[in-house]
């Protein structure tokens, strides 16, 4: 009997149709989700490994993001852009892949983003990468199914620090010389934003009592640093009309202090900005420190937020 990929495909996807119903909910999603996911680039190399795609080169460096596309691209989704923490020094967009499992489940496509980290470029080096990103993924909207009306900008620590500076600043903020921030005559914007005990307030971690020897790493001995971190500020950025943005922040933080999240809480509420502050009681710096429990209350108030502004339609990708 000849071999026949096609049937041998079809009888494994039947059997998953037979037996998927005694699978939990979530094991079905994973099962699935070789089917209906993509990455890219897709060639030989692994996600992992591989180097990714080229969205600017600076400083004669290479940055590089990977794309999951939750279905096929010729279909606009609502698009998560990830940035990760570490500090502005440490760490790569590989360290927190799995960060991004929650919202591939709930049907979005991703985009995970490297940036100059403290020994590759100062600041304001890393704002301006992320921002370079953002338009990346707004001139390849078509080619990857990125719904441009509902893209989130996301991070934890300095990639939520980054997050907030990436979806708040605008063209006067002079950040933007590495690459044009509009399309056509039209600024880019995002639908929202999602701060994991992000920086708001870069001066109180650059200096006094609360340094961070991190942050000084991405200064290094760069001179007016009290004008340069005030402009490195979200909270600098504060007013009406920026995209809904949630925060999610321990008390017991021991980097990044809670008041920081309150801060910009109360300074967006007299802004008129639609914000939501998810307090961690005795939580720590990094989801990690959250209970089980109140990592799962966060992510359901990010999904909840975002359902609520518009982002995400009322059921998950994963449910069976």
């Amino acid at each position: 009997m000849k071999f026949n990929p096609a049937l041998v495909i079809f009888l494994a996807l039947a059997n998953v149709g037979l037996y998927g119903q005694e699978l939990d909910p979530v094991t079905r999603w994973a099962t699935l989700a070789p089917f209906q996911y993509r990455l890219f680039p897709d060639h030989e190399r692994s996600l992992l490994a591989g180097p990714g795609i080229v969205y600017l080169r600076a400083n004669n460096i290479d940055l590089n993001l990977n794309v999951i596309t939750a279905g096929p691209e010729t279909e606009a989704r609502p698009t998560l852009i990830w940035i990760h923490g570490g500090g502005w020094a440490h760490l790569a967009r590989e360290d927190r892949i799995l960060y991004l499992l929650p919202y591939l489940a709930q049907g979005m496509n991703t985009v995970n983003i490297d940036y100059r980290v403290a020994n590759q470029a100062p600041a304001p080096a890393a704002v301006e990468d992320c921002r370079c990103a953002l338009q990346w993924v707004y001139r390849h909207a078509k080619e990857y199914g990125f719904d441009t009306t509902k893209l989130v900008v996301a991070g934890e620590s300095a990639g939520g620090h980054l997050a907030l500076m990436t979806g708040m600043l605008d063209l006067t903020a002079g950040f933007d010389n590495a690459c044009a921030m509009s399309i056509g005559h039209q600024p880019i914007k995002v639908a929202a934003i999602v701060n994991f005990f992000g920086i708001t307030d870069v001066a109180e971690v650059v200096e006094g009592p609360n340094q961070q020897t991190w942050a000084m790493e991405w200064f290094g001995s760069l001179p007016d640093r009290a004008e340069l971190a005030k402009k490195l500020s979200p909270l600098t950025y504060i007013r009406a009309g920026l995209p809904p943005i949630i925060t999610i922040h321990g008390t017991k933080d021991p980097a990044i202090p809670y008041t920081q999240a309150v801060r910009l809480h109360e300074g967006l509420d007299r802004a008129g900005v639609p914000n939501q502050l998810v307090t961690i009681p005795e939580g720590g710096h990094g989801v990690s420190s959250f209970s089980p429990a109140e990592a799962l209350r966060a992510q359901a108030a990010i999904f909840k937020f975002l359902k609520e502004h518009g982002v995400l339609e009322g059921t998950s990708k994963y449910r069976p």
